[in-house]
């Protein structure tokens, strides 16, 4: 299954917001697995800000990572492997297993060192590749027609 497919089938949202959040800190992905580089982005969010579900899927993680916290969603339907988004630092509010609906308060935002001021860092994964999770929020509504002739 395409990448750009799966996205046009997810009912998607932004993880917090709205209104839409601000972008402090863009996608810059490293140029090697172990190089360094931003494998996400931060939105502005201040601590106690809830965290949403941007699509329906299964927390698949909920727990300290390095001191902070974490909430990782396995997106339903996104193919093999699935998508998976990852949030922190958070507070959990949902615990492994737990199944959500797009909206769905999974965390709320926690204090943390990642950003010069509060922010949740918002990351995207297929398998071990990290992808831009802005690609979560585009929606297309172009259609390819045939060629009249």
């Amino acid at each position: 299954m395409q990448l750009t497919t799966v996205f046009l089938a997810l009912a998607l949202l932004w993880p917090v917001g709205p209104p839409t959040p601000g972008i402090l800190r863009g996608w810059q992905p490293p140029p090697g697995p172990y190089a360094a580089g931003h494998r996400g982005i931060d939105l502005a969010a201040p601590p106690g800000t809830p965290v949403l579900a941007p699509a329906a899927g299964t927390v698949t993680f909920a727990g300290p990572v390095g001191g902070r916290g974490v909430v990782t969603l396995t997106l339903a339907g996104t193919g093999t492997p699935p998508l998976r988004t990852t949030f922190s630092p958070v507070t959990p509010l949902t615990g492994e297993g737990t199944r959500v609906t797009a909206g769905t308060p999974i965390a709320e935002t926690a204090p943390g060192t990642h950003c010069a001021t509060s922010c949740l860092h918002w990351g995207l994964l297929r398998g071990t590749t990290y992808l831009n999770p802005l690609l979560l929020t585009l929606r297309s509504h172009s259609r390819l027609l045939p060629l009249a002739g």
